[in-house]
């Protein structure tokens, strides 16, 4: 499998080259990026470690060499301040993104190439990625809350001192302040979170606060997150290469049908099964009222913007 990094460079980009180098499943990856000597050095880089993991093809590249990937991650974009929003990104990224979705299709683009979004506001610029590709349904996927579901996960787990790996929890709907985390499914080893020892209301709590803040910690502490995006994006993509068909919270345009919850007209995070077609299907998990509730708020709350967005597009 080819994968392309647009943005490779960065912070995430990079993190993300290098969880797949360290998979080893990706045959080849391709580092885009606009500062190209940049993006040079971190291909040669991982370039340097490939005899101690895979025989693997690592190189920059420009748009046009990423017109036969099976692929293309879309990192590039401005970062968040300490106390901006995602959606606050809005009005600075788009434009950004969009000269991004018209090189890639300039350069070629395969038709049943996987675009998985990842610059935020990543709901937002997966419904433009969808709508302006023209690629089948599917086949543009944004990272969504799958982030947020791991550091859930491990602060859960972190907290109640349990195996990270025999947590069971899921975060869904925007990635951003309107996130909705599961409570009614959440469990360690199968048994249900409530029961598990020093589980309380307040910890449960807590660690949904740190979960939905975590992103502003991050780039108060080190300029932004990065390896656990890293590991995100390339759990996506291995679950793509290998048609793993697994059930993962990533973002996609929802149109009204089985799996939206009467949701349509806009990307957002529900469970979703993800394999070599790409997003092949959403599923409607059984969730408490208020938790559909979190999730339509989320849809609304994103609505409003992407109206706005392309409002502004056509005025």
């Amino acid at each position: 499998m080819k994968v392309g990094i647009i943005g490779g460079g960065g912070i995430v980009g990079s993190s993300a080259g290098f969880a797949l180098q360290l998979g080893g499943i990706v045959h080849e990856i391709v580092i885009v990026d606009a500062n190209a000597d940049l993006a040079d050095g971190q291909a040669l880089d991982m370039l340097h470690g490939t005899p101690a993991i895979a025989d693997q093809v690592i190189r920059a590249g420009g748009y046009d060499s990423l017109a036969d990937a099976d692929v293309v991650c879309i990192t590039a974009g401005l970062r968040r301040k300490p106390d901006e929003s995602r959606l606050a990104l809005i009005n600075r990224n788009v434009v950004l993104f969009r000269s991004i979705l018209a090189a890639l299709k300039s350069g070629g683009l395969r038709p049943d190439a996987t675009v998985l979004v990842v610059s935020n506001p990543v709901d937002i610029l997966t419904f433009l990625a969808e709508q302006e590709l023209g690629l089948p349904r599917g086949r543009v996927i944004g990272l969504g809350t799958l982030l947020d579901t791991l550091r859930f996960r491990s602060l859960l787990a972190h907290n109640l001192k349990a195996p990270a790996t025999q947590v069971q929890a899921i975060i869904l709907g925007e990635h951003g302040d309107t996130m909705v985390p599961v409570w009614s499914s959440a469990a360690i080893a199968g048994l249900a979170l409530e029961k598990w020892p020093g589980y309380t209301p307040k910890l449960a709590a807590d660690v949904f606060e740190r979960t939905k803040t975590s992103g502003a910690e991050m780039i108060k502490k080190k300029t932004g997150a990065g390896f656990a995006v890293g590991v995100s994006i390339a759990e996506v993509i291995h679950a793509v290469a290998l048609d793993r068909k697994c059930v993962l919270p990533v973002s996609t345009v929802l149109h009204g049908g089985q799996g939206s919850y009467g949701i349509r007209d806009v990307a957002l995070s529900v469970p979703t099964i993800v394999g070599r077609g790409g997003a092949e299907k959403t599923l409607e998990i059984e969730l408490w009222p208020k938790e559909v509730q979190g999730l339509k708020r989320s849809a609304a709350a994103l609505q409003e913007t992407l109206g706005k967005v392309l409002a502004g597009a056509t005025s």
